[in-house]
């Protein structure tokens, strides 16, 4: 049976860009997609599937802090994602290697609301650092 005090919450989520906690960041998504090739052989009545390249995108979100995204520009960087919680089995950590933003923000306000900051990317490989197991 499931233990609810085992879910994971995001709350203590953290987000590294080139080993510096982005603070402000509140949100983060990121997959990989694998291409698949369809092949058709002979005598099989199935469509098989090779493996093929991989994608890797993702979204960061939160408040706009500083300018710091505006100066990174399009160069690459690494992304450390860091989820925890302390009634969890564990942290887990993934690095998300070669990161490049799809578009840079260079304005997006509103008199009286808090400025929000959204960052689309593609990555070119992961890591996993720290798995969770259950004990």
């Amino acid at each position: 049976m499931l233990d609810a005090s085992r879910v994971i919450l995001g709350t203590h989520g953290q987000l590294h860009i080139d080993g510096v906690w982005q603070t402000h960041i509140n949100k983060l998504e990121a997959s990989v997609e694998i291409e698949k090739r369809e092949l058709n052989l002979v005598g099989n009545d199935w469509k098989v599937h090779k493996n093929g390249v991989k994608k890797g995108t993702g979204t960061m979100t939160g408040y706009k802090v500083t300018s710091d995204m505006i100066q990174r520009g399009f160069q690459k960087f690494d992304i450390i994602s860091k989820l925890d919680d302390p009634e969890s089995y564990g942290h887990e950590r993934v690095r998300l290697i070669r990161c490049m933003a799809d578009k840079i923000q260079l304005a997006n306000w509103t008199a009286g609301e808090e400025v929000p900051e959204e960052t689309t990317f593609t990555f070119e490989g992961y890591e996993l650092l720290d798995p969770i197991v259950a004990n």
